[in-house]
Parts: C-alpha cells; sequence; structure tokens
C-alpha cells in the first residue's frame, strides 16, 4: 500500500505550518494553558486524567485544554495545524509525517501505553473462542494504517488468519463511529475500547469476546508527541507537562482499580464507579498501562514490524528520527 490520502494531507499542513509558532498563553487563572488532542477518550488513558484530576498539571502551572480527535489522522492534524499544542495518538501518525518528507515533523516525548487497547466485540458469547473462529467474518476495524486496525491484522497473522483471505476487516468505519455502525448492523464483530466495550456489553447489545493487545503484544501504542518546534520553543512546558504524567503514571501503577476509577470518575461523568474500575483491571490484567514513559527500541522495532507487516510504510523511518526520551529520563533520574 502506497502513502495514504491522510499521510499527504498531514505533510501538506506540515508544510504550511511549519513557520507558524504555536505559543502557550497565561489565562486569567495564571495557568499555562496547554492544547492536548486525544486520539480518543478511553479508560486507556488513565494517567491522563488522573494527572487532570488529581491536580498535579495544576502543581506544575498547566491547564490542560482537552479536545478529542476522533482519529489519529485528526489528532495528528490538529498538532500540525496549531489547532493543538501537543497530541497523544499512536506513533504512526508521526511516522507518517516524516516519512512524508516535513522538516517540523511531529516527535515523541512519552509513551504511556504498551499494547492495543481494543477488544474485539461479537454479537453472540464465545465460551471458548479461538481466533480460528473468525474465519470467514467481517470485523469493522478503523480506518486502514491506524494502530487499531494494523495491530488487529497482526493479531490475526499471529493467529493463522490473514486480512483478504480468511478474514474481511472493514476499513470504511471512522473510528469514533464504530460501535454505532456496529449496532446498526454493519459487521459479524468490531473492535471497541473502554469504557465503550463494557458499556456496550452491559446493554446487552453484544460480547466482549478477547483483547486485541493480548493477542499483538507488547508495542508502542499511545505516546504523547509535539511538533519539533514546539519542543524547541517551549521545552519548560513540556518538561512539567511530563513530570505531571510521571505522577498519574505512578498512581495508576500504583493504585487498586477501584482508587483509580475514583480518581478519573470527573473524566467519565456518564460512567459508574464500578464500570470504571472493570475496565481499568481489564486494562491492569493485559499490562497496557506503561510504567515509565521511556520508548524502548525495541519496541520500536516491534511497531515497525507491524507498520511494514500492514503495507503502511514505503520510507525507512529510524527510532532517533522521531522518539526523544531526553525530557522523560532527566525527570526520571532527577
Amino acid at each position: 500500500m502506497k502513502k495514504l490520502i491522510s499521510i499527504a494531507l498531514i505533510a501538506v499542513l506540515c508544510t504550511l505550518c511549519a513557520l507558524c509558532f504555536v505559543g502557550c498563553k497565561d489565562n486569567d487563572s495564571g495557568l499555562t494553558k496547554v492544547r492536548l488532542n486525544e486520539v480518543t477518550h478511553s479508560v486507556f488513558y488513565a494517567p491522563l486524567y488522573v494527572a487532570i484530576n488529581e491536580g498535579y498539571f495544576a502543581e506544575e502551572g498547566i491547564e490542560i485544554e482537552l479536545t478529542n480527535g476522533g482519529g489519529a489522522d485528526k489528532s495528528m492534524t490538529a498538532v500540525v495545524s496549531g489547532q493543538a499544542d501537543i497530541g497523544l495518538m499512536g506513533p504512526e501518525a508521526a511516522v507518517y509525517v516524516k516519512a512524508g518528507g516535513s522538516n517540523n515533523y511531529p516527535v515523541v516525548f512519552g509513551q504511556l501505553t504498551k499494547k492495543d487497547g481494543s477488544f474485539l466485540i461479537g454479537r453472540n458469547a464465545a465460551e471458548n473462542f479461538t481466533w480460528q473462529s473468525l474465519t470467514g467474518s467481517e470485523i469493522i476495524g478503523g480506518r486502514q494504517g491506524g494502530m487499531p486496525a494494523m495491530t488487529l491484522e497482526y493479531a490475526l497473522h499471529l493467529n493463522g488468519l490473514d486480512k483478504d483471505v480468511n478474514v474481511n476487516i472493514n476499513y470504511d468505519v471512522q473510528f469514533d463511529l464504530i460501535a454505532s455502525a456496529f449496532e446498526s448492523g454493519t459487521g459479524d464483530y468490531c473492535t471497541m475500547f473502554e469504557p465503550v466495550a463494557s458499556t456496550y456489553a452491559a446493554a446487552g447489545k453484544g460480547h466482549i469476546i478477547a483483547s486485541v493487545g493480548a493477542a499483538a503484544g507488547d508495542v508502542p501504542y499511545t505516546c504523547f508527541m509535539a511538533t519539533k518546534n514546539y519542543i524547541s520553543d517551549n521545552r519548560d512546558i513540556v518538561i512539567r507537562f511530563m513530570r505531571a504524567i510521571i505522577k498519574g503514571i505512578d498512581f495508576v501503577t500504583d493504585s487498586s482499580s477501584q482508587a483509580i476509577a475514583a480518581a478519573i470518575a470527573p473524566s467519565f461523568p456518564d460512567t459508574s464507579d464500578d464500570m470504571l474500575a472493570s475496565s481499568v483491571e481489564a486494562y491492569k490484567a493485559i499490562d497496557a498501562y506503561k510504567t515509565t514513559p521511556v520508548m524502548e527500541e525495541k519496541d520500536f522495532d516491534k511497531f515497525i514490524e507491524i507498520l511494514t507487516f500492514a503495507g503502511a510504510l514505503d520510507v525507512p523511518v529510524e527510532f532517533a528520527d522521531i522518539i526523544d526520551n531526553s525530557i522523560a529520563e532527566e525527570l526520571l533520574n532527577s
């Protein structure tokens, strides 16, 4: 697969915005506003919401203005166009922009999760599920070239199934519309993040069948990133931002699912504490959360392997090109 249309669009936006300065202005509270665009809103990103709700950002003099991109392509567009200062999304978005030739490409400065956070949802219960039982089915997998779709493809491959041969992956449904499309009758299976998956299952609309992340294994899945220019011009803000995130990571690492649910509850006002706790536990059970924001090069190599397998990358991108662990390592060693 050659470069996706979305990659080209992002590259164009990067070029247009390369000379733009994305400033952070102090608001009336005296805090520095940081515009953060998250790829989706999920318990998968619990350390972020802990950092917001437990006041870790405020302690660092930062106020987070959080927006939802509804897909990595849209989140990356927000970052490179200057609509957001920092993005939380899959690192594949940064790879695509770098491969597109931009000089002000996004750089990953912190990793938050280390497995795919989606769960396979079926219309019927499957007590003795095996991946082979998906043969001949249609799965709504998200946007082609996005991490949810590519890790799904990789998980199927590891279990002896290949797209377009044994399984049909539907790439036509936007990421944030998957649940509604599945409910309307599209596909035999789909993937959902928590707490949407558990909420959907609790409503009797479907059944959680398996974890895609558990099947695909460790991979740098969701990361914080900003353009090279933003990091250069606002390094102190990025340092303070990451200090708050590390506190959130430590909280999630050391706390019970119930305590984490209570801490993130303000970010999920329509979800019960019990549902939040079970969602957190589902992610803890597959070891999805990072205990340090430093990305390992071996994990990046696995990530590149997945992109290459999916046919989404035809220009080499090296670890040092888009990964900068210096801020996270500096904070962890201080």
